[in-house]
């Protein structure tokens, strides 16, 4: 039997199915999704249940006019399969393939890039003023979720969405969770709404209603006046807090049947001014261990079999940082009451929930709040307590001002676990963790460290901890390298490097994950007859002049190595500091991350592609020498 999605190459293809094929249709893309990201990996669970939500979208506007936008993108799937992209899903988020968030390069049916939660609204209200004043007729439809609605610029954008009071619609995606379940006011706010009499009476009379359609398309004059008699009479909640705001509010709508759907969406679609139609969903939903377990498939990584939703073996590795991260931490907790650990949604990412079994009360969930969360880890420094506040490089951007203010400018003893900083990979430019070091260095008190694996790691969480200002650990999101037992780090010292390795021709000046990497490009080098002498940085802020005076004065080239943007990176550091003592920076160069954003695509594909991986470094290196050499710059004393 065909299947209706072969037949389906565009929106357009939708307009004369009826609303059992399109239910059908969405049970398609849910299998499609399935088989995907059962063998490459990438977003599940909320990818199934956005699907009838995006066919009864597409059904009811014209995306090539109006305009859709998808609050953090990682539910977008459907949406791709529909504007002629399913034959690309095989290649999501490899290299050189579609990318897992809407990306305007790849289709006008994707207006803006979103991966950061909460900025579908801010975006679709800019974007439907600009209309206003070109007078351009269409219609802009913001889509976001239940967890993305508690960030603050979601809570800024609604206050400006009543006050400017233009058409708009959002679509309130209600699944209970962003990655792990969503906490805070707002969300119990909403379950109270989808839990009453009155969602049950809507959801009834709304399927009575919609039974009339024989087929989805034809006339829906009669229907609308009814349904519209079912919110006068007063079955839909009044006084939400969206009314407040100054949108209409319309809903709770299931958003698993697609009658009501298209009911709900036809009924609302010309209504002039701000209006919020709040639709249910379930994360997972069409198969039962993916909405049994949404947390699991809300992203993977490693392949599994998707009849039964079994993972694959893995074989034994080495721990994460991350895993190491969070087990440092219950082991300080245990010793230190004042020990506490404050994430922003992503407990689960970030390792933490082990903490949270070990110390429930102690864990402190703000929600998609990165700004909260970095201003109530300030306070509970404030208080006498050591939070670590524990958030991932490209989120930790959006509550830079709080780290500037309520962090810095007070010298405040708050930790930052940096996580997936450097290259992260699948999720693309939007996520990769490049920036970190350049925006926290700028500011003053602010000490930053990267661990080139798991003792050191341990010894730079216990300095931290330690440390009476604010200070950075930043960590990737990869294996942490074996340790040779004789491999014991020196301890760690406020602004001290340390020497792995000598040698006479060239010092690599090496921070963090980029450590081991320039011990096996100097491996390489040696059957070339180059001497590498290997230095690991340890501290970003301060960087150890006083060491890389001594080198420069040994070697005729320094050599600095980084998973950082080369602007305001460590490399940059390095110069100033030359600079700022006198030292020649001439035979200073660089290595990391170039000035550009980097695409989606496994983490160590990504590494070897930008040359920063072993071999790509050796290359780097050696040409570097081989320059230098024609050169002849002087020594001033070996």
């Amino acid at each position: 039997m065909a299947k209706i999605l072969d037949s389906v190459d565009s929106p357009d293809d939708l307009k004369g199915l009826g609303s059992t094929e399109l239910s059908q249709l969405s049970n398609e893309i849910r299998e499609l999704i399935l088989e995907t990201v059962s063998k490459k990996g990438g977003h599940l669970a909320s990818n199934l249940g956005a699907a009838d939500l995006a066919v009864a979208l597409h059904y009811t506007f014209d995306f090539k006019h109006d305009r859709l936008i998808w609050d953090v993108g990682h539910q977008c799937y459907p949406h791709k399969i529909l504007t002629g992209r399913k034959d690309g899903m095989a290649a999501m988020r490899q290299y050189g393939g579609l990318a897992g968030f809407p990306d305007p390069k790849e289709s006008p049916y994707d207006p803006f890039l979103t991966s950061h939660a909460g900025t579908s609204l801010s975006t679709g209200l800019g974007i439907t003023a600009g209309d206003n004043l070109v007078r351009r007729r269409r219609k802009v439809v913001s889509v976001i979720g239940d967890g993305a609605m508690t960030s603050g610029i979601s809570m800024e954008a609604l206050n400006n969405i009543g006050m400017l009071k233009r058409d708009h619609l959002v679509i309130l995606n209600h699944n209970q969770m962003s990655i792990s379940p969503n906490v805070g006011a707002l969300s119990h706010y909403l379950d109270r709404i989808r839990t009453t009499t009155v969602y049950r009476e809507l959801k009834k009379e709304m399927g009575k209603l919609a039974s009339f359609l024989p087929i989805v398309g034809g006339e829906l004059e009669s229907t609308m006046t009814r349904v519209k008699d079912v919110v006068k009479h007063g079955l839909l909640p009044a006084g939400t807090i969206f009314d407040e705001y100054g949108l209409k509010y319309f809903g709770p709508v299931d958003g698993h049947d697609m009658k009501a759907l298209l009911v709900s969406l036809e009924m609302v679609k010309d209504i002039e001014g701000p209006v919020l139609l709040h639709v249910v969903t379930q994360k997972g939903y069409g198969f039962e261990y993916t909405s049994g377990d949404p947390v699991t498939y809300h992203q993977t990584s490693s392949p599994f079999e998707s009849e039964k939703g079994e993972f694959q073996k893995k074989k034994e590795s080495a721990p994460s940082y991350s895993e190491v991260y969070t087990q440092t931490l219950i082991d300080f907790a245990e010793d230190d009451p004042r020990v506490v650990a404050v994430t922003a949604a992503m407990s689960e990412g970030t390792g933490l929930v082990e903490f949270s079994k070990r110390f429930p009360d102690r864990l402190f969930d703000v929600g998609i709040a990165e700004q909260h969360a970095v201003a109530f880890s300030a306070g509970l420094a404030a208080s006498g307590m050591t939070p670590f506040a524990t958030i991932y490089s490209t989120f930790l951007q959006r509550a830079y001002d709080q780290v500037f203010h309520e962090v810095c400018l007070q010298g405040l003893p708050v930790v930052f676990g940096v996580d997936r900083a450097g290259i992260t990979g699948g999720d693309g430019a939007t996520a990769q963790g490049n920036f970190d070091i350049a925006y926290l260095r700028t500011l003053p008190q602010m000490t930053i460290l990267a661990p080139r694996n798991a003792s050191e790691f341990k010894l730079m969480l216990r300095f931290a901890r330690e440390h009476p200002e604010p200070i950075a650990v930043r960590y990737p999101r990869d294996a942490i390298p074996e340790e040779s037992p004789d491999d014991v780090p020196a301890p760690i010292e406020l602004g001290k490097s340390e020497m792995v390795k000598d040698g006479t021709d060239v010092a690599l000046f090496a921070l963090g994950a980029m450590v081991e990497f320039s011990l096996q490009a100097a491996e390489i080098l040696e059957s070339n007859e180059i001497s590498c002498a290997v230095v690991n940085a340890r501290f970003a802020k301060p960087v150890d002049w006083r060491a890389l005076s001594d080198w420069l004065a040994r070697v005729p080239l320094v050599i600095t190595l980084e998973d950082h943007a080369l602007q305001g990176g460590f490399g940059s550091a390095m110069l100033e500091a030359a600079s700022d003592h006198g030292l020649d920076a001439g035979r200073i160069r660089r290595i990391g991350v170039p000035d550009r954003f980097i695409e989606h695509g496994n983490r160590h594909q990504l590494l070897e592609k930008l040359g920063l991986n072993p071999e790509g470094l050796a290359r780097s290196i050696n040409q570097f020498i081989q320059k230098i050499a024609v050169e002849k710059v002087p020594v001033e004393s070996r």
